[in-house]
């Protein structure tokens, strides 16, 4: 399914939409691009949309290129034209593709699409490999909380989020819709496949139910 199918807009709008969709999106790219390594040569985006997290890495690594994989090549043209010639596209499932060799990866709202916790851990292992030594991985994503209560309050400041924008019902009904292909880990779990794939992680940015998390090649 294409981005703008998934998410029930026009791609065109993508950039404008994400805003009302996530909250403080443009504070959580912030901070993950803010971990990315200065003196990063390659940087692979798993996922790498409207290339909005790649620009980003660009600014902090003022030497890096951005390989980006999508499986989407409409999204793809939007990303060539904003990393320019700084940028490599390449189109296809990162789950699939041969991961490039590189200093650091990001993955932007992307790895929620993977449907499996076993599945996962083949992909980050696939990293680990792919990475060089003391690479990172740099991950943007919802993790709720391992608690079950907690949770609930950050489901309920996402719908908070959607409703300055939506009706409460449109609000609950986006929620619903993307939940039949978005499986979000809660934070503990995705910190265990992490560590479990040979990376030291820390959560450097959390507001309710989404983090940046920096994972660091041992």
């Amino acid at each position: 399914m294409s981005v703008a199918a998934h998410l029930g807009i026009r791609l065109s709008e993508y950039d404008a939409r994400i805003r009302t969709f996530i909250p403080d999106y443009e504070a959580m790219l912030d901070a993950a691009a803010a971990v990315i390594p200065r003196r990063a040569r390659v940087i692979a985006d798993l996922g790498v949309g409207t290339g909005a997290l790649a620009a980003r890495c660009l600014q902090c690594a003022r030497d890096a290129h951005v390989i980006g994989l999508d499986v989407d090549p409409d999204i793809l043209a939007m990303a060539s034209r904003r990393l320019g010639d700084r940028g490599t596209i390449v189109v296809g499932n990162f789950l699939r593709l041969a991961l490039p060799r590189c200093d650091a990866m990001v993955a932007s709202l992307a790895l929620h699409h993977v449907r499996t916790r076993s599945a996962k851990a083949r992909l980050y292992r696939r990293i680990h490999h792919a990475l060089r030594r003391r690479g990172r991985l740099v991950i943007v994503d919802c993790e709720p909380a391992g608690d079950a209560a907690q949770r609930r309050l950050q489901r309920e400041a996402w719908l908070a989020h959607l409703r300055k924008t939506y009706s409460d019902a449109r609000a609950r009904g986006l929620l619903r819709s993307w939940s039949r292909e978005d499986v979000y880990v809660p934070l503990p779990a995705e910190l265990a496949l992490l560590s479990g794939a040979g990376f030291s992680a820390d959560v450097v940015w959390r507001c309710g139910a989404f983090a940046v998390i920096d994972a660091v090649r041992r």
